[in-house]
């Protein structure tokens, strides 16, 4: 097998393994008779994979196609920037509560939060993208900044947050805003640290 077949391979097979996992949460839910389409679609967690199972796919079909644009190469940037702060984030602020659920089937929790961020990752280092420079790769934060605004509005009409830390009861605003300032700042230093392996990878 040579390199292209292998990393359309590597593409296709780690989009579907992020979809399936999300089409088992959603089954698994409906049939426990849980299942809310707002809440669900309203996890970063979820939006995240979305965007990587797509981007996955239409990177697959660029490559197969013999295409390059500069416009993927910026979605993909944008795609493992999301899926890093997924990982990130789970795994400092949620993996250690007890008695959150935010999967319904532990391996999805698995693939979700940590599969698919390092796939991600690795995706970016094997298949090398165009120039990306620091100032346009900060663009890629417009999405996290206006996901916290919809979740915080969302919660005050439905009375439902997405993740403790964003939840008003769980320390007052001044505690989310010190959060997500936290976040925005890892954020800024993973564009940093993505469009740099973008420049070395072109090298």
């Amino acid at each position: 097998m040579n390199k292209k077949n292998f990393l359309i391979g590597y593409k296709i097979f780690f989009a579907l393994l992020g979809l399936s996992s999300l089409v088992t949460e959603v089954v698994i839910l409906i049939e426990r008779g849980v299942f809310h389409l707002g809440n669900f679609a309203s996890f970063f967690t979820v939006e995240s994979n979305v965007i990587a199972a797509v981007m996955f796919m239409i990177s697959a079909f660029f490559l197969y196609a013999g295409k390059k644009s500069a416009r993927l190469d910026f979605f993909r940037g944008a795609a493992t920037l999301y899926m890093v702060v997924t990982g990130i984030v789970f795994a400092l602020l949620l993996s250690s509560l007890e008695g959150v659920q935010l999967t319904a089937v532990p391996w999805d929790n698995t693939v979700l939060h940590y599969i698919i961020p390092i796939a991600i990752v690795v995706d970016w280092f094997i298949d090398p993208v165009r120039k990306i420079s620091f100032r346009k790769g900060l663009a890629w934060l417009a999405f996290p900044i206006a996901y916290l605004g919809y979740s915080l509005v969302r919660g005050v009409v439905t009375g439902w947050y997405p993740y403790p830390f964003l939840n008003p009861s769980n320390g007052g605003y001044g505690q989310i805003a010190l959060t997500s300032l936290g976040i925005f700042a890892l954020g800024i230093a993973l564009v940093f640290l993505v469009t740099r392996i973008g420049l070395k990878a072109k090298k």
